[in-house]
């Protein structure tokens, strides 16, 4: 029983006294994926915008209900989505797993948006920016999942890219 505990005690003695003596390494590494979360969910706040600007619906705060129908109204609670979700990402402390829900939340509003854009411009490249926006809130939903919890550098690598997919469908829709 103390060969098995010998053998993993001093690696994870080893990783804990490099969280306890560098604790402003980790710090720097929240900060940096806090950045990089922050990045993907500017980068989908503008393409919510810009989806909402093409379909030619100007959200009003006031248009914000539970439950929208109407394109207005889902206009507004996605551009309320993704400004709550940059609110969030400026407050506290950085938290790898909540920053990288946050990017989720701005990607999924993101795709609401660009629904209401496909459905307004249709046709090859708004279908096209729609399935990037969608493909964009699925793998920063993988890089906020349970697997990654915001840490995962595959998971943030791909989720990144998908975001840049998505915005380069997005402009070649015209939704700018």
């Amino acid at each position: 029983m103390s060969e098995s505990h010998g053998d993993a005690s001093p690696q994870g003695a080893v990783q804990d006294r490099a969280t306890l003596s560098h604790g402003t390494a980790v710090t720097s590494t929240e900060e940096a994926l806090r950045k990089r979360h922050t990045a993907r969910a500017r980068s989908a706040s503008r393409r919510t915008r810009a989806a909402c600007r093409a379909a030619g619906v100007e959200a009003d705060p006031a248009a914000v209900i539970a439950v929208p129908t109407e394109a207005a109204a889902k206009a507004a609670n996605a551009l309320r989505l993704s400004a709550d979700a940059l609110t969030a990402l400026a407050k506290g402390a950085p938290d790898p797993a909540a920053d990288a829900r946050q990017a989720r939340n701005a990607a999924a509003a993101s795709v609401l948006a660009a629904r209401i854009a496909q459905s307004h411009g249709a046709g090859a490249l708004a279908d096209a920016a729609y399935h990037a926006a969608l493909k964009a809130s699925q793998a920063a939903g993988m890089a906020a999942g349970r697997e990654g919890m915001g840490r995962s550098e595959v998971l943030n690598a791909e989720a990144e890219a998908a975001e840049a997919a998505a915005v380069a469908a997005a402009e070649a829709a015209g939704w700018r």
